[in-house]
């Protein structure tokens, strides 16, 4: 697959302030290079329809930014959305000087015209930014519109292994390979559960020392476990570890009961506490979107993610409690506890994680939901990891959010969403928003008592 290529493609008019524009372009290809510094920039502003096609000639990039740098009629922007099909983000520059005098770059109106343009001769939604390169606002939205874009680029690329299947009753984590090669450009890839596991049946110890010695180090109590189910964890860590090593797997949605308790004989939960502490990201009861929002969540905020069911609220601290058996990455333990392990509540069958998760002033509960027609929606809401202890046996995580927890809780409900959602350590909302406009998804904000939904683009 090819480099992601972001185009920048500064054009104008010769009539206006050139000495004011030839600034705002060598600022703005400062700007860019800080960023990025393989972003394609032009040698020269383009002032003229002969010099901009010459300048996007036999190019093919993933994201194009289009600045007027001076005004330009919408004749400019039209040749590039003919010729050139990637997203598109419009950058006006803020006028450089109001003084009763001379309009130096007029560089809104132009905006105007190139977003008559796009409007007419596309059905997505342009990006768009106003302001001058030394901008807060300006160097922070560019960054993200980067990051998701690059990030939508590298999915294409990306292979997502389902073991096994999921258990009766839980469709919801289903996945078919055409839907997600579709919309978001991920390879499904698909192995038996039973494959893996006759792997590691088969394999002796000794040749797992490597992973036995990096659960030690991460893994706090694994010495408790009785002797046979450690020694089964390990041997299927390894086989797990191997498996995606050799296809290339960026994250796995797994199968776990009933048959790693009843055929293998230990559970598969810390295989994948290990996998998601090394940004892997591992989901459990085979939920295919469950692992692909892991995935996205861990990609923008450089952690790993934690996935849960919502099992309790609080109503007087306004907080959801999201709990799962044991796979939480060992990186996001309490440090009082550390990556603590025990046995699987209902099968008391070890080693599976237990503790609480650490807190995170800044977190973002995360959730891509397939609708009953086909399409797909983002969950995106602001939360707070709050320092608390294990609620339950297993993993959980304690999360204050803004709305109402009541009423949000019942239009979530209402509103049909999956019973597992991503729990991210980092403030990624805007990036997400990105995100889902590059994928055409609908997005799914609650403030308040209220719904408050951005119409699928």
């Amino acid at each position: 697959m090819k480099p992601f290529e972001c185009l920048y493609v500064p054009f104008g008019v010769p009539t206006f302030h050139l000495e004011s524009a030839q600034k705002a372009y060598e600022d703005s290809i400062s700007l860019l290079k800080s960023v990025d510094e393989t972003i394609t920039v032009s040698n020269e502003m383009l002032l003229s329809i002969e010099t901009l096609l010459k300048y996007i000639d036999g190019k093919n990039p993933d994201l194009v930014i289009l600045q007027n740098v001076t005004f330009a009629n919408s004749a400019y922007a039209t040749e590039v959305l003919k010729r050139i099909s990637a997203p598109v983000l419009l950058w006006t520059l803020r006028e450089p000087v109001i003084d009763g005098g001379r309009l130096r770059l007029n560089s809104l109106t132009g905006a105007f015209s190139a977003g008559y343009a796009y409007k007419a001769m596309r059905k997505d939604k342009i990006f768009y930014i106003y302001g001058s390169p030394s901008d807060d606002s300006v160097q922070n939205r560019l960054k993200k519109i980067i990051h998701a874009a690059k990030l939508k680029h590298e999915m294409k690329n990306a292979n997502l292994l389902m073991v096994g299947h999921t258990p009766q009753g839980f469709g919801f984590g289903r996945a078919l390979d055409l839907e997600m090669a579709s919309t978001f450009g991920v390879n499904l890839l698909a192995i038996e559960s039973r494959e893996l596991t006759k792997i590691a049946q088969e394999m002796k110890i000794e040749d797992a020392k490597n992973e036995e010695n990096e659960i030690g180090r991460r893994m706090v109590g694994l010495e408790n476990t009785a002797t046979k189910n450690r020694v089964d964890f390990v041997k299927l860590y390894k086989a797990y570890q191997d498996y995606i090593d050799k296809n290339q797997i960026k994250a796995i949605a797994s199968r776990c009961w009933p048959d790693f308790f009843t055929d293998y004989g230990t559970p598969v939960c810390s295989v994948l506490a290990m996998l998601n502490d090394q940004n892997v990201a591992a989901a459990c009861e085979a939920d295919a979107y469950g692992a692909l929002s892991m995935y996205i969540g861990q990609q923008l905020s450089k952690s790993p993610t934690y996935l849960g069911d919502p099992v309790s609220i609080d109503e007087k601290e306004n907080t959801i409690t999201f709990w799962h058996c044991g796979t939480a990455a060992c990186g996001l333990a309490r440090k009082d506890t550390g990556a603590a392990v025990g046995v699987h509540p209902n099968r008391k069958i070890g080693p599976t994680m237990e503790f609480g998760l650490k807190e995170c002033k800044e977190a973002t509960i995360f959730r891509i939901g397939r609708k009953p027609d086909g399409t797909f929606r983002f969950l995106i809401l602001d939360g707070r990891v709050l320092d608390k202890p294990q609620q339950f046996l297993g993993t959980s995580v304690v999360v204050e959010v803004e709305p109402k927890v009541n009423p949000l809780i019942t239009n979530m409900v209402q509103d049909g969403w999956e019973p597992h959602f991503v729990v991210v350590y980092g403030d990624i909302k805007e990036e997400l928003e990105i995100l889902a406009q590059l994928f055409a998804c609908e997005v799914v904000k609650y403030e308040g008592e209220e719904r408050w939904k951005k119409e699928r683009i």
